[in-house]
């Protein structure tokens, strides 16, 4: 059995997929990032980082994973699914996913942040990101016109890579004149394992209901 502690976000939504996609069976603890619960003591004993998701498997002995990038490959092992035996290809997955967790992640956070939250609007910065952001989302595409999903057979990279662009419009960039990435998000979509880990923590229409003060005040647990 695993324990996912985790939030709405795109990292969160991440491992939810993961763990619809597979089957396995999960409890699912919400962390409240509005109260700050990911720095309370008891979870920094689990994850230091101080940040969602973290899972605890006690089917190994209650092992501790950590990262969203770490848990999708440990996962991956564990159920034999998703990342291929073949070396090259099983390199190539990997590839795809630092390539959302060092660059997709982090810049299109700062997207959400510059654009959506910050205090004062700084155009620079929202600028520098946004475009950013597009520059990722056109090498997507490039890879995607000549692939169904990143390596052929869907994999940990493509759920990795989908709660963040998914989330296009909150960070104010257009996808227009992208129709591999467009057809890819459909094809995404459209699976109902990735419906089902959109849904976790949080059932979207319950997001969607709240205040748009409120989701201010909750910065980036919504996106």
């Amino acid at each position: 059995m695993i324990d996912l502690y985790t939030a709405a976000t795109p990292n969160g939504y991440k491992v939810s997929i993961m763990l619809e996609e597979t089957g396995m069976p999960y409890t699912v603890h919400h962390v409240k990032l509005k109260d700050q619960e990911q720095k309370q003591d008891w979870y920094l004993k689990l994850n230091p980082n101080g940040r969602i998701p973290t899972i605890v498997d006690h089917d190994n002995r209650d092992f501790v994973v950590f990262e969203s990038g770490a848990i999708l490959i440990y996962l991956a092992e564990k159920t034999g699914r998703f990342l291929p035996d073949d070396p090259d290809r099983r390199s190539q997955v990997i590839q795809w996913l630092m390539f959302q967790v060092a660059g997709v992640g982090p810049m299109q956070g700062q997207a959400h942040v510059f654009y959506r939250y910050a205090p004062e609007q700084i155009p620079y910065a929202i600028h520098r990101y946004q475009q950013e952001t597009l520059r990722l989302y056109q090498v997507l595409n490039g890879r995607l016109e000549q692939h169904e999903f990143l390596v052929d057979d869907i994999s940990i990279a493509d759920f990795a890579t989908y709660p963040w662009v998914r989330s296009y419009k909150w960070a104010g960039v257009p996808i227009d004149g992208l129709p591999h990435l467009e057809r890819w998000l459909a094809a995404m979509r459209a699976r109902p394992a990735v419906q089902r880990g959109l849904d976790v923590p949080v059932k979207r229409e319950q997001l969607q209901a709240r205040s748009a003060a409120e989701k201010a005040e909750l910065g980036q647990s919504i996106i």
